[in-house]
C-alpha cells in the first residue's frame, strides 16, 4: 500500500538559505483587487514579506529622524 503522505522525502523540514528563519505566521485582510494583484506577482510570499520590510524600515528612519 502507498505511503497516504508522500514520499519520506517530502516529510522533511524545507531548507532556507535566509539569515534568519521565518518560524512565524501572519494573516491580514486585504481587498480582492489586492489578493488578485499579489497573486500575480512571480513569488507572492516574498513580495508580500519585502514590502512589509520596506515599510518597516522607513517608518524606523523615519521615527529616528
Amino acid at each position: 500500500m502507498p505511503n497516504p503522505k508522500g514520499k519520506p522525502e517530502n516529510l522533511e523540514p524545507i531548507k532556507s538559505h535566509r539569515e534568519k528563519p521565518l518560524p512565524e505566521k501572519l494573516s491580514f485582510r486585504v481587498t480582492k483587487e489586492m489578493k488578485e494583484e499579489v497573486q500575480q506577482q512571480e513569488n507572492p510570499p516574498e513580495f508580500c514579506r519585502e514590502a512589509i520590510q520596506e515599510k518597516l524600515d522607513k517608518q524606523k528612519k523615519s521615527s529616528k529622524d
